[in-house]
């Protein structure tokens, strides 16, 4: 009796984590450049590659350190935070850093990627570890470059739109 009671739960668990995955979130209006749903899922199974080698750092506190001390490598924040205040600040010290980065959809998404229950805002993949002084781990790395390449193209027409005072939602 203990074991069908147990069944009906984890079922009921599963129906709706996928109700909270099939209904489209709000996305914060600085959300820009948010990344199509083919990237979103190779930088979601990229960090979770670098979070089993402990190469990525979790969450605003981290990460703007890192910005702040030079660290490189690829930001990743999720598009679905309130208030958004949170995560405003994170984009133009990316800039002015010369780090890439770029929004997925959602922070349930992000945080479940990266080993961890709980949704996280952002992320950072620092290749080579705490330190970012090495090479991304091979399981990785090839993964890793093409979400680089194709979030410093996204930010890239970003900076020109916005250059241009055209910025399209």
């Amino acid at each position: 009796m203990g074991k069908s009671h147990k069944k009906e739960h984890t079922s009921a668990v599963v129906d709706t984590a996928a109700d909270e995955s099939a209904a489209p979130g709000i996305l914060a209006p600085i959300a820009h450049p948010l990344a199509d749903k083919k990237l979103a899922k190779k930088v979601l199974k990229t960090v979770k590659k670098a979070a089993k080698h402990r190469h990525v750092k979790r969450g605003v506190k981290e990460v703007v350190k890192g910005l702040r001390k030079g660290e490189k490598g690829l930001v990743v924040m999720a598009g679905n935070i309130s208030p958004m205040d949170v995560l405003s600040h994170i984009p133009i010290l990316c800039e002015d850093s010369n780090v890439p980065y770029c929004f997925v959809p959602t922070k349930e998404e992000l945080g479940g990627s990266c080993s961890t229950k709980r949704p996280t805002c952002c992320i950072m993949i620092v290749p080579g570890g705490k330190g970012g002084k090495g090479e991304a781990h091979e399981d990785y790395k090839d993964s890793y470059d093409e979400c680089f390449a194709a979030a410093k193209e996204l930010d890239d027409k970003l900076l020109e739109t916005a250059a241009a005072g055209v910025i399209q939602a």
